[in-house]
Formats: C-alpha cells, sequence, structure tokens
C-alpha cells in the first residue's frame, strides 16, 4: 500500500491550506488512492513529518513525497532531502521517497494561457 504526500511550501494565511486540500481530493480521486494526504515545509502544524505518521497509521509501507514546487532551489535540493534522512530514520520499516518536483512542465504553458484569459 503506496501512500501519496503532496507537499506544499505553506504559507501564513491559513486560508491557503484548502487550495492544496482541494489538489489532494482531486489526486485521491483520479487516481484512486486514498492515502494521499497534504503536508507543509513551514508554517503549518501539517508538516512533512506528521504526513508521515497519518499515512504510516493508515498502513502506509511505501510512501512518496510529491513537493510542489516550480524550482529546484534549495528546499527541494536540500531541506526536503535533509528532512527526509531523519524521518526515514524513525521509520525504517517504510520505504519513503521524493518525486521529481513540478518543475518544467510543458502542462503548465497550458495553465499560463489560460489564465493569461482570466482576471481577478
Amino acid at each position: 500500500m503506496e501512500g501519496i504526500i503532496i507537499l506544499a511550501h505553506g504559507s501564513k494565511r491559513e486560508e491557503t491550506e484548502a487550495i492544496l486540500n482541494s489538489l489532494v481530493e482531486k489526486v485521491k480521486r483520479k487516481s484512486g488512492n486514498e492515502l494521499v494526504c497534504p503536508a507543509y515545509l513551514q508554517f503549518s502544524k501539517q508538516n512533512l513529518e506528521t504526513g508521515v505518521d497519518r499515512l504510516a497509521i493508515k498502513g502506509a509501507k511505501k510512501i512518496k513525497v510529491v513537493p510542489m514546487f516550480l524550482f529546484d532551489g534549495v528546499h527541494v535540493t536540500e531541506d526536503i532531502p535533509k528532512e527526509l534522512v531523519e524521518i526515514r530514520s524513525k521509520y525504517p520499516g517504510i520505504d519513503i521517497t521524493m518525486s521529481q518536483h513540478i518543475g518544467d512542465d510543458d502542462k503548465l504553458v497550458d495553465i499560463i494561457l489560460n489564465r493569461m484569459n482570466s482576471t481577478m
């Protein structure tokens, strides 16, 4: 059973958590996997370790962390991998890996073009 953590940066504005929660629900529906949860690198009690805890309690034996970051900056290349080393030591029976970050994906071009045609 594989769990998925969608990891966002986090925000001081609590309202922004609704966006990630919505994405998590959409991933659950589209993937058919109920073991999907949100986590945040900063500014939230729902941090990466809490996400691993939640999935471990539900029986996940594998956990994939999907960083919702556009750029491969310090968070993606250093902070998240370092945190995962610490978390893995607490969960030796669970295979915890990190996927590639969102990055330079052609699908983002369509989103940008779509947003160009909308207003706030």
